[in-house]
């Protein structure tokens, strides 16, 4: 299957000069999300991973990272935007284009030494990836790889993410 055909190309957004990769019609498609979560879980398997808990960023995470956790037999972590949480959490500020933002997750999320698996729907820069990477180091855990359905591979945000398995489905 062709999954760069459904994803939605949306020229000048949020703003001139960006092109904007949608999954909303790649969501839509009911045979495309089956063979997105079953090729991010051959995917896993390819590279040996194995999981215990697959940690997904808001929002889009959270779409691809919970079937996942279900085919890996691993449960789901959600790591939010501040104050959306509401026990004690671990938070982590990152650099964005034009400012910072800010990611959390509960203290008590995972057992110290859990192998986790942290998936989004897109990597351009790497800096809410690496973010959450450091939120696990907080937690204790063991990072054993990346997955997301898009890559753009000439932002090069892979170079600042740890040494581990990073599956990527789509690349412009």
């Amino acid at each position: 299957m062709d999954l760069k055909s459904l994803i939605r190309d949306i020229p000048d957004f949020p703003k001139p000069g960006i092109m904007f990769r949608d999954i909303t019609t790649l969501l839509r498609d009911r045979d495309g999300l089956r063979y997105t979560i079953d090729l991010l879980q051959q995917k896993c398997h390819e590279a040996n991973l194995t999981v215990d808990y697959v940690v997904g960023m808001e929002s889009r995470g959270f779409i691809f990272g919970t079937p996942l956790a279900y085919k890996l037999d691993a449960g789901f972590i959600p790591v939010r935007k501040p104050g959306k949480l509401p026990a004690a959490v671990h938070s982590v500020e990152y650099q964005l284009e034009y400012g910072t933002d800010c990611l959390e997750i509960h203290q008590d999320a995972l057992p110290v030494g859990s192998k986790v698996l942290i998936v989004d729907d897109l990597i351009a820069t790497g800096g809410t990836a690496v973010a959450t990477a450091k939120l696990l180091q907080k937690v204790g855990c063991e990072l054993v790889g990346f997955g997301f359905i898009i890559e753009l591979r000439d932002l090069n945000g892979r170079r600042h993410l740890p040494n581990v398995p990073i599956i990527s489905l789509v690349e412009y």
